[in-house]
């Protein structure tokens, strides 16, 4: 049995998203790229033709990867999210000890993370030690460049 993959319900919306993408658009297109390809004629030589075939190969692993996912996923119900401990589905404001800086990020699983957009996995180093925190708790997480202290000053859901 696959392990099982905790998510938002954004995150799983995303995730189907990107492979109906793949499955009903992409694949069509790809099928296209390759038939024009072939009519350029001899395969041996033809850098379209392996280029599309390439392409395809990474594709399809991708179709692969998101359907196990998806079908391996259980979906964190934000009825169910905690507005006193920190648990998948939780926005966080934390206070940085050492800079006096405000931050905010959300903790989901770790096939939605994306720091970018202050999306923190529940796996990542700031997400363990997050996780189950309460209000007013100080956070220490073990980054490369040291310890770094946060004070949890809310948690949020949305």
């Amino acid at each position: 049995m696959a392990e099982e993959l905790i998510l938002t319900q954004e995150g799983y919306d995303k995730l189907q998203e990107e492979l109906d993408d793949l499955k009903y658009v992409k694949r069509k297109e790809l099928a296209e790229r390759i038939k024009l390809a072939i009519s350029y004629g001899d395969l041996k030589e033809n850098s379209e033709y392996h280029s599309a075939k390439n392409d395809q190969a990474f594709m399809e692993t991708r179709i692969i990867i998101l359907e196990k996912t998806l079908n391996s996923a259980r979906i964190v119900d934000s009825k169910q999210v905690s507005s006193t401990t920190v648990n998948v589905g939780s926005n966080v404001v934390l206070n940085d000890i050492e800079f006096a800086e405000k931050l905010e990020y959300q903790v989901v699983g770790p096939a939605e993370a994306d720091v970018l957009n202050n999306k923190v996995s529940y796996e990542s180093p700031l997400g363990k030690a997050l996780m189950g925190k309460a209000v007013g708790d100080q956070v220490n997480v073990d980054a490369p460049m040291g310890i770094v202290k946060y004070e949890l000053l809310e948690i949020k859901v949305l």
